[in-house]
Protein backbone atom coordinates (compact mmCIF):
# COMPACT_ATOMS: atom_id res chain seq x y z
CA UNK A 1 0.00 0.00 0.00
CA UNK A 2 1.30 3.69 -1.04
CA UNK A 3 2.04 6.43 1.42
CA UNK A 4 -0.29 9.13 0.50
CA UNK A 5 1.46 11.42 3.34
CA UNK A 6 4.58 10.93 0.31
CA UNK A 7 2.93 11.54 -2.83
CA UNK A 8 4.99 12.80 -5.58
CA UNK A 9 5.01 14.02 -9.04
CA UNK A 10 3.83 10.75 -10.77
CA UNK A 11 5.86 9.37 -13.56
CA UNK A 12 3.13 6.38 -13.78
CA UNK A 13 -0.20 6.87 -14.91
CA UNK A 14 -3.12 4.52 -15.66
CA UNK A 15 -5.97 5.98 -17.83
CA UNK A 16 -9.20 4.08 -17.83
CA UNK A 17 -10.82 4.94 -20.83
CA UNK A 18 -7.89 6.36 -22.47
CA UNK A 19 -8.82 6.76 -26.08
CA UNK A 20 -11.95 8.89 -25.92
CA UNK A 21 -12.00 12.44 -26.74
CA UNK A 22 -10.09 13.94 -23.22
CA UNK A 23 -8.28 10.66 -22.49
CA UNK A 24 -6.54 10.83 -26.14
CA UNK A 25 -5.72 14.00 -25.53
CA UNK A 26 -4.37 13.19 -22.40
CA UNK A 27 -1.91 10.48 -23.32
CA UNK A 28 -0.82 12.55 -26.49
CA UNK A 29 0.57 15.12 -23.55
CA UNK A 30 1.75 12.66 -21.58
CA UNK A 31 3.62 10.93 -23.72
CA UNK A 32 5.45 13.89 -24.93
CA UNK A 33 7.83 13.08 -21.89
CA UNK A 34 10.15 10.64 -22.50
CA UNK A 35 10.48 9.70 -18.57
CA UNK A 36 6.49 8.61 -17.95
CA UNK A 37 5.10 5.12 -18.58
CA UNK A 38 0.86 4.83 -18.83
CA UNK A 39 -1.01 1.96 -18.89
CA UNK A 40 -4.26 2.32 -20.61
CA UNK A 41 -7.64 0.39 -20.59
CA UNK A 42 -10.38 1.14 -23.33
CA UNK A 43 -12.05 -1.62 -26.04
CA UNK A 44 -11.78 1.14 -28.49
CA UNK A 45 -8.45 2.71 -30.03
CA UNK A 46 -9.75 5.17 -32.94
CA UNK A 47 -8.84 8.04 -31.30
CA UNK A 48 -5.13 6.76 -30.64
CA UNK A 49 -3.92 5.19 -33.21
CA UNK A 50 -0.96 6.75 -33.56
CA UNK A 51 0.11 6.49 -30.52
CA UNK A 52 -0.35 2.27 -30.40
CA UNK A 53 3.70 1.69 -31.10
CA UNK A 54 5.04 4.30 -28.56
CA UNK A 55 7.04 1.93 -26.08
CA UNK A 56 5.68 3.87 -23.03
CA UNK A 57 2.41 2.94 -23.62
CA UNK A 58 0.70 -0.42 -23.01
CA UNK A 59 -3.31 -0.27 -24.08
CA UNK A 60 -5.14 -2.83 -22.25
CA UNK A 61 -8.16 -3.68 -25.05
CA UNK A 62 -10.81 -4.53 -22.27
CA UNK A 63 -13.54 -3.87 -20.53
CA UNK A 64 -13.63 -2.38 -16.70
CA UNK A 65 -15.66 -5.68 -15.70
CA UNK A 66 -13.28 -7.97 -18.07
CA UNK A 67 -9.97 -6.24 -16.39
CA UNK A 68 -11.19 -6.85 -13.05
CA UNK A 69 -12.43 -10.03 -13.25
CA UNK A 70 -8.38 -10.88 -14.80
CA UNK A 71 -7.09 -9.27 -12.04
CA UNK A 72 -5.08 -7.01 -14.65
CA UNK A 73 -7.08 -3.90 -13.58
CA UNK A 74 -5.74 -4.48 -9.85
CA UNK A 75 -2.43 -5.05 -10.96
CA UNK A 76 -2.39 -1.65 -12.80
CA UNK A 77 -3.58 0.53 -9.73
CA UNK A 78 -0.99 -1.33 -8.02
CA UNK A 79 1.63 -0.44 -10.11
CA UNK A 80 0.55 3.32 -10.99
CA UNK A 81 1.23 6.67 -8.97
CA UNK A 82 -2.06 8.14 -10.26
CA UNK A 83 -5.29 6.59 -11.57
CA UNK A 84 -7.36 8.85 -14.13
CA UNK A 85 -10.96 7.78 -14.70
CA UNK A 86 -12.39 8.86 -17.54
CA UNK A 87 -14.74 6.34 -18.67
CA UNK A 88 -18.71 6.95 -18.92
CA UNK A 89 -21.20 7.46 -21.50
CA UNK A 90 -21.43 10.93 -21.91
CA UNK A 91 -24.28 12.38 -24.66
CA UNK A 92 -27.20 13.62 -24.04
CA UNK A 93 -29.24 11.46 -26.56
CA UNK A 94 -27.92 8.21 -24.88
CA UNK A 95 -29.70 9.64 -21.53
CA UNK A 96 -33.23 9.82 -23.14
CA UNK A 97 -33.17 6.69 -24.82
CA UNK A 98 -30.67 4.08 -22.79
CA UNK A 99 -30.57 5.57 -19.14
CA UNK A 100 -29.34 2.03 -17.49
CA UNK A 101 -26.87 1.67 -19.76
CA UNK A 102 -25.66 5.80 -18.53
CA UNK A 103 -26.35 4.75 -14.88
CA UNK A 104 -24.40 1.59 -14.86
CA UNK A 105 -21.44 3.01 -17.11
CA UNK A 106 -21.14 6.21 -15.11
CA UNK A 107 -21.90 4.76 -11.72
CA UNK A 108 -21.43 0.92 -11.41
CA UNK A 109 -18.79 0.19 -13.74
CA UNK A 110 -16.40 3.16 -11.96
CA UNK A 111 -17.06 1.33 -8.50
CA UNK A 112 -14.31 -1.29 -8.85
CA UNK A 113 -11.89 1.38 -10.00
CA UNK A 114 -12.73 3.60 -7.29
CA UNK A 115 -12.71 0.68 -4.46
CA UNK A 116 -9.01 -0.47 -5.89
CA UNK A 117 -7.53 2.82 -5.55
CA UNK A 118 -9.07 2.50 -1.66
CA UNK A 119 -7.59 -0.62 -1.16
CA UNK A 120 -4.51 0.71 -2.82
CA UNK A 121 -3.94 4.35 -1.48
CA UNK A 122 -3.51 5.17 -4.82
CA UNK A 123 -4.55 8.14 -6.07
CA UNK A 124 -7.70 8.45 -7.98
CA UNK A 125 -8.43 11.74 -10.05
CA UNK A 126 -12.22 10.65 -11.06
CA UNK A 127 -13.42 12.83 -13.97
CA UNK A 128 -17.24 14.12 -13.46
CA UNK A 129 -19.44 16.83 -15.03
CA UNK A 130 -20.51 20.14 -14.74
CA UNK A 131 -24.05 18.95 -15.11
CA UNK A 132 -24.25 17.86 -11.66
CA UNK A 133 -24.80 21.15 -11.00
CA UNK A 134 -28.26 20.67 -12.87
CA UNK A 135 -30.51 23.71 -12.90
CA UNK A 136 -29.67 26.73 -11.49
CA UNK A 137 -31.59 28.29 -8.76
CA UNK A 138 -32.62 31.42 -10.78
CA UNK A 139 -34.31 28.86 -13.29
CA UNK A 140 -36.66 28.25 -10.41
CA UNK A 141 -37.49 31.87 -9.44
CA UNK A 142 -37.93 33.69 -13.16
CA UNK A 143 -38.86 36.70 -11.26
CA UNK A 144 -35.30 36.94 -9.79
CA UNK A 145 -34.07 36.08 -13.59
CA UNK A 146 -29.92 35.85 -13.38
CA UNK A 147 -29.68 39.33 -11.38
CA UNK A 148 -28.05 37.52 -8.41
CA UNK A 149 -24.68 35.17 -9.34
CA UNK A 150 -25.04 33.69 -5.95
CA UNK A 151 -28.00 31.88 -7.56
CA UNK A 152 -26.36 30.99 -11.18
CA UNK A 153 -22.62 31.04 -10.85
CA UNK A 154 -21.46 27.27 -9.81
CA UNK A 155 -19.19 26.96 -6.65
CA UNK A 156 -17.58 23.83 -5.97
CA UNK A 157 -17.97 23.90 -2.15
CA UNK A 158 -21.24 26.13 -1.84
CA UNK A 159 -23.59 25.68 -5.01
CA UNK A 160 -26.38 23.46 -4.33
CA UNK A 161 -26.88 19.95 -6.96
CA UNK A 162 -30.50 20.24 -8.30
CA UNK A 163 -31.57 17.29 -10.67
CA UNK A 164 -34.69 17.21 -12.26
CA UNK A 165 -37.53 14.55 -11.26
CA UNK A 166 -37.26 11.21 -12.56
CA UNK A 167 -39.21 11.39 -15.38
CA UNK A 168 -36.67 13.94 -16.86
CA UNK A 169 -33.96 11.07 -17.68
CA UNK A 170 -32.15 13.41 -19.13
CA UNK A 171 -30.41 13.47 -15.38
CA UNK A 172 -29.74 9.75 -15.46
CA UNK A 173 -26.24 10.60 -16.23
CA UNK A 174 -25.47 13.98 -13.34
CA UNK A 175 -27.89 12.17 -10.72
CA UNK A 176 -25.02 9.02 -11.42
CA UNK A 177 -22.13 11.34 -11.55
CA UNK A 178 -22.80 13.41 -8.08
CA UNK A 179 -23.40 9.56 -6.47
CA UNK A 180 -20.07 8.29 -7.33
CA UNK A 181 -18.67 12.15 -6.41
CA UNK A 182 -20.29 11.42 -2.76
CA UNK A 183 -19.15 8.20 -2.39
CA UNK A 184 -15.62 8.97 -3.61
CA UNK A 185 -15.44 11.91 -0.92
CA UNK A 186 -17.00 9.66 1.70
CA UNK A 187 -14.21 6.88 1.05
CA UNK A 188 -11.49 10.39 1.49
CA UNK A 189 -13.32 11.37 4.66
CA UNK A 190 -13.54 7.76 6.35
CA UNK A 191 -10.33 5.95 5.14
CA UNK A 192 -8.41 8.94 3.66
CA UNK A 193 -7.62 7.90 0.28
CA UNK A 194 -6.36 10.04 -1.95
CA UNK A 195 -8.64 11.99 -4.61
CA UNK A 196 -9.14 14.38 -7.23
CA UNK A 197 -12.75 15.14 -8.69
CA UNK A 198 -12.81 17.36 -11.76
CA UNK A 199 -16.08 18.61 -12.85
CA UNK A 200 -15.74 19.64 -17.01
CA UNK A 201 -17.30 22.35 -18.89
CA UNK A 202 -17.90 21.77 -22.28
CA UNK A 203 -14.72 20.56 -23.50
CA UNK A 204 -14.23 21.15 -26.99
CA UNK A 205 -11.07 20.26 -29.91
CA UNK A 206 -10.65 17.75 -32.42
CA UNK A 207 -11.99 14.36 -32.13
CA UNK A 208 -14.59 15.21 -29.73
CA UNK A 209 -17.05 13.26 -31.27
CA UNK A 210 -18.51 11.17 -33.93
CA UNK A 211 -20.50 12.53 -37.15
CA UNK A 212 -23.25 10.58 -37.94
CA UNK A 213 -23.92 8.70 -41.36
CA UNK A 214 -19.55 9.35 -41.49
CA UNK A 215 -18.51 6.99 -38.49
CA UNK A 216 -21.19 6.25 -36.06
CA UNK A 217 -25.33 6.48 -36.04
CA UNK A 218 -27.24 8.26 -33.44
CA UNK A 219 -27.14 11.77 -32.34
CA UNK A 220 -23.76 12.98 -31.19
CA UNK A 221 -23.42 15.91 -28.57
CA UNK A 222 -24.71 19.69 -29.88
CA UNK A 223 -21.25 20.37 -31.67
CA UNK A 224 -21.25 17.37 -33.87
CA UNK A 225 -24.67 17.83 -34.89
CA UNK A 226 -23.80 21.56 -35.99
CA UNK A 227 -20.88 20.23 -37.73
CA UNK A 228 -22.68 17.38 -39.68
CA UNK A 229 -25.78 19.79 -40.89
CA UNK A 230 -22.96 22.00 -41.95
CA UNK A 231 -21.04 19.54 -43.72
CA UNK A 232 -24.50 18.11 -45.47
CA UNK A 233 -26.09 21.32 -45.82
CA UNK A 234 -29.03 20.59 -43.59
CA UNK A 235 -30.99 23.31 -41.41
CA UNK A 236 -28.86 23.29 -37.71
CA UNK A 237 -31.26 22.45 -35.16
CA UNK A 238 -31.70 24.73 -31.77
CA UNK A 239 -33.63 22.27 -28.98
CA UNK A 240 -35.97 24.21 -27.25
CA UNK A 241 -34.64 27.44 -29.24
CA UNK A 242 -31.47 27.15 -28.45
CA UNK A 243 -31.85 29.62 -25.45
CA UNK A 244 -29.38 27.46 -22.69
CA UNK A 245 -26.71 28.77 -21.99
CA UNK A 246 -22.58 26.80 -22.49
CA UNK A 247 -19.25 27.66 -20.94
CA UNK A 248 -17.17 26.54 -24.26
CA UNK A 249 -13.42 25.40 -23.03
CA UNK A 250 -10.27 24.37 -25.21
CA UNK A 251 -9.07 20.86 -24.61
CA UNK A 252 -5.96 22.09 -24.48
CA UNK A 253 -6.42 24.14 -21.69
CA UNK A 254 -8.02 21.27 -20.11
CA UNK A 255 -5.34 19.51 -20.48
CA UNK A 256 -3.09 21.78 -18.84
CA UNK A 257 -5.09 21.73 -15.55
CA UNK A 258 -4.77 18.45 -15.49
CA UNK A 259 -0.46 18.54 -15.80
CA UNK A 260 -0.88 21.49 -13.15
CA UNK A 261 -2.44 18.67 -10.86
CA UNK A 262 0.16 16.39 -11.64
CA UNK A 263 2.82 18.97 -11.02
CA UNK A 264 0.80 19.76 -7.60
CA UNK A 265 -0.30 16.70 -5.76
CA UNK A 266 -0.72 18.14 -2.38
CA UNK A 267 -2.94 20.60 -3.64
CA UNK A 268 -4.60 18.71 -5.93
CA UNK A 269 -5.70 15.67 -3.69
CA UNK A 270 -8.65 15.75 -1.31
CA UNK A 271 -10.40 18.73 -4.03
CA UNK A 272 -13.30 19.49 -6.66
CA UNK A 273 -11.98 20.80 -9.15
CA UNK A 274 -14.18 23.28 -11.92
CA UNK A 275 -12.47 23.32 -14.77
CA UNK A 276 -13.35 25.58 -17.45
CA UNK A 277 -13.18 28.98 -19.28
CA UNK A 278 -14.61 31.70 -17.55
CA UNK A 279 -15.74 34.20 -20.05
CA UNK A 280 -16.41 31.95 -22.65
CA UNK A 281 -20.35 31.74 -22.32
CA UNK A 282 -22.65 31.85 -24.92
CA UNK A 283 -26.20 30.11 -25.63
CA UNK A 284 -26.35 27.24 -28.05
CA UNK A 285 -28.62 29.81 -30.30
CA UNK A 286 -25.35 31.92 -30.25
CA UNK A 287 -22.92 28.52 -31.02
CA UNK A 288 -25.21 27.87 -33.88
CA UNK A 289 -24.54 31.58 -35.39
CA UNK A 290 -21.34 31.95 -34.70
CA UNK A 291 -20.27 27.80 -36.07
CA UNK A 292 -22.11 28.82 -39.32
CA UNK A 293 -19.80 31.92 -40.11
CA UNK A 294 -16.93 30.34 -39.32
CA UNK A 295 -17.57 27.16 -41.05
CA UNK A 296 -18.08 29.13 -44.00
CA UNK A 297 -14.38 30.99 -43.57
CA UNK A 298 -12.90 27.65 -43.11
CA UNK A 299 -14.61 26.32 -46.08
CA UNK A 300 -14.49 29.13 -48.56
CA UNK A 301 -18.20 28.74 -49.15
CA UNK A 302 -20.47 31.57 -48.25
CA UNK A 303 -23.44 29.78 -49.04
CA UNK A 304 -23.05 28.49 -45.67
CA UNK A 305 -24.09 31.59 -44.25
CA UNK A 306 -27.42 31.09 -45.38
CA UNK A 307 -28.35 27.75 -43.97
CA UNK A 308 -31.33 27.87 -42.22
CA UNK A 309 -31.25 27.38 -38.07
CA UNK A 310 -34.29 26.03 -37.01
CA UNK A 311 -36.21 25.47 -33.57
CA UNK A 312 -37.39 22.06 -32.77
CA UNK A 313 -38.81 20.13 -28.74
CA UNK A 314 -36.97 18.21 -26.87
CA UNK A 315 -39.31 15.31 -27.60
CA UNK A 316 -39.07 16.15 -31.27
CA UNK A 317 -35.53 15.93 -31.16
CA UNK A 318 -34.57 13.11 -28.46
CA UNK A 319 -37.79 11.31 -28.21
CA UNK A 320 -40.18 10.61 -25.35
CA UNK A 321 -37.18 9.67 -23.11
CA UNK A 322 -38.31 12.82 -20.76
CA UNK A 323 -35.55 15.49 -21.97
CA UNK A 324 -34.72 18.31 -19.53
CA UNK A 325 -31.74 20.77 -19.84
CA UNK A 326 -29.60 22.86 -17.56
CA UNK A 327 -30.28 26.36 -18.46
CA UNK A 328 -26.96 27.75 -17.06
CA UNK A 329 -23.52 26.87 -16.57
CA UNK A 330 -21.24 29.68 -15.17
CA UNK A 331 -18.30 28.67 -13.64
CA UNK A 332 -16.62 29.67 -10.68
CA UNK A 333 -13.19 28.68 -10.92
CA UNK A 334 -11.40 30.13 -7.98
CA UNK A 335 -10.05 26.99 -6.33
CA UNK A 336 -8.30 25.99 -9.64
CA UNK A 337 -6.85 29.18 -9.85
CA UNK A 338 -5.60 29.37 -6.32
CA UNK A 339 -4.52 25.84 -5.70
CA UNK A 340 -3.20 24.70 -9.20
CA UNK A 341 -2.48 28.32 -10.54
CA UNK A 342 -4.39 27.24 -13.46
CA UNK A 343 -6.79 29.22 -15.86
CA UNK A 344 -7.96 28.92 -19.15
CA UNK A 345 -6.79 30.96 -22.08
CA UNK A 346 -8.14 30.03 -25.43
CA UNK A 347 -11.16 32.07 -26.35
CA UNK A 348 -14.56 30.85 -28.47
CA UNK A 349 -13.25 31.84 -31.86
CA UNK A 350 -10.07 30.37 -31.52
CA UNK A 351 -11.53 27.12 -30.01
CA UNK A 352 -14.26 26.86 -32.93
CA UNK A 353 -12.11 27.97 -35.35
CA UNK A 354 -9.60 24.66 -34.53
CA UNK A 355 -11.82 22.55 -34.08
CA UNK A 356 -14.09 23.11 -37.26
CA UNK A 357 -11.12 22.74 -38.92
CA UNK A 358 -10.26 19.59 -37.80
CA UNK A 359 -13.86 18.65 -38.73
CA UNK A 360 -13.69 19.93 -42.09
CA UNK A 361 -10.07 18.22 -43.07
CA UNK A 362 -11.73 14.80 -42.34
CA UNK A 363 -15.35 14.81 -43.68
CA UNK A 364 -16.05 17.94 -46.26
CA UNK A 365 -15.18 14.89 -48.95
CA UNK A 366 -17.06 12.28 -47.68
CA UNK A 367 -20.82 12.15 -49.07
CA UNK A 368 -22.66 9.71 -46.54
CA UNK A 369 -25.82 11.69 -45.32
CA UNK A 370 -26.39 12.27 -41.63
CA UNK A 371 -29.72 9.92 -40.66
CA UNK A 372 -31.67 9.58 -37.32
Amino acid sequence: MKDQHHLTTPRRFLLVGCSGFIGSHLLERLLKDVGLEVVGFDLEAGKIEHLLGHDNFTLHRKSIDEAVADGSMQEAVAWADVVVNLAAICNPYEYAIRPSAVIKSSLFDALPIVDLCCELNTWLIQFSTCEVYGRTVSSYVPEEGYSDPDLYVQSESRTPLVMGPVSKQRWCYASAKQTLERYVYALGFERQMPFTIIRPYNFFGPRMDFIPGRDGTGIPRVLACFITALLDDEPLLLVDGGTARRTITSIHDAIDAMMAMFDRPHAATGQIFNIGADGNELTISELAHRMREIYADVSCDPRKRNLPILNVTGEEFYGKGGYEDCDRRVIDSTNATSLLGWSAKIGIDEILRETISYYYEIYADKTAVATR
